[in-house]
């Protein structure tokens, strides 16, 4: 298992270097960082040059990649347009972004898992046809309208049964400006703000995975090695968990693996919604002033944390089945 992790580990390394030089000449050739202060016809050329030079505008390509590469190795990501640290927005983004993320494929992956599998074996049952109506339901439904909805119903109207006064869920930013004295109160204040758009992204996420873990459920329980352990006279209890069920999680591992890389980058329109200052509204961001650091190192953080899932899904493969170590 060691030699399997550490050649998924070197393939990762390589992918990823690869992808850092792709994605510095796609920024390097994409735009004009200094473009805002030309457009100001009263920045002194001085300051234009200044900041061409502090930016290492006036290098070739190749040169800028190598003293940018270093720098991020070192940890150093630079200044953004605005002579703001990188690693400091990049940071504060990040864990925003990750913590709803997390609670959103934890939540989706468990309804997924649970949901596929009684689908399908009750298979074409009342129930089944209502989780299918369900997850298309979902799975169809802009994540806009879906997080108005969840708003109005899932906050206001909530809100409201408690008193006017009273707010335990909340539908904009992470945290309350003024965040209560007490551990428990600052947890309850997180989670408040947290439980919306992570429900939004898990109910998202939920309808694709459910079906997916549905199929593949119904193609494992008709194999012939299913059969088998069933004639055997086992308890349909194991067989659903050690031969069944086991064997089903492999291809929705790939689908989480790549999807949950998918949810984190994508969680612009989600973060709009509810006003989260995350990777995603940081990415928009910087796409509107064309903050070359900040794209870059946005592009790398995200690009990391895809190949990691993918990395990690490598490994739930070989622990799900040995024969893929080999």
């Amino acid at each position: 298992m060691l030699g399997f992790v550490i050649r998924r580990l070197l393939t990762s390394v390589v992918v990823l270097f690869l992808a850092s030089i792709l994605v510095f000449t796609a920024v390097a050739l994409g735009g004009d960082p200094l473009a805002e202060l030309r457009s100001n016809p009263l920045t002194p050329p001085q300051v234009i040059e200044a900041k061409r030079r502090e930016l290492n505008l006036d290098k070739p390509v190749p040169v800028r990649y190598g003293i940018w590469l270093k720098g991020f190795l070192s940890g150093d990501m630079g200044k953004d347009n605005r002579n703001r640290d990188v690693q400091n927005r990049i940071s504060r983004a990040f864990f925003l972004t990750l913590r709803m993320s997390v609670i959103a494929a934890f939540v989706a992956v468990v309804l997924a898992i649970a949901v596929g599998v009684y689908s399908a074996v009750r298979q074409y049952s009342i129930s089944d046809y209502v989780f299918t109506f369900t997850g298309f339901l979902f799975l169809s439904m802009p994540v806009f309208w879906l997080a108005a909805l969840l708003k109005l119903y899932g906050a206001v109207r909530f809100n409201n049964l408690f008193g006017e006064d009273v707010t335990i869920v909340y539908t904009a930013g992470a945290q309350s400006p003024n965040l209560p004295e007490g551990f428990w109160a600052r947890m309850a204040d997180y989670a408040g703000h947290l439980a919306l758009p992570a429900l939004a992204l898990a109910l998202i996420s939920y309808a694709a995975w459910s079906r997916y873990q549905r199929a593949t459920m119904l193609d494992v329980l008709n194999s012939d090695y299913v059969r088998l352990a069933r004639a055997k006279g086992l308890k349909s209890s194991r067989v659903l968990v050690r031969h069944a069920l086991r064997n089903a999680l492999i291809p929705l591992t790939t689908v989480v693996a790549i999807d949950i890389g998918a949810v984190f980058a994508g969680a612009v329109i989600t973060e709009t919604v509810f006003a989260w200052q995350g990777m995603g509204r940081l990415l928009i961001q910087s796409i509107r002033t064309y903050d070359a650091n900040t794209l870059l190192a946005w592009m790398m953080v995200v690009g990391v944390f895809v190949i990691l899932f993918n990395l990690v899904a490598d490994i739930l493969y070989g622990v799900l089945d040995p024969r893929i170590r080999v």
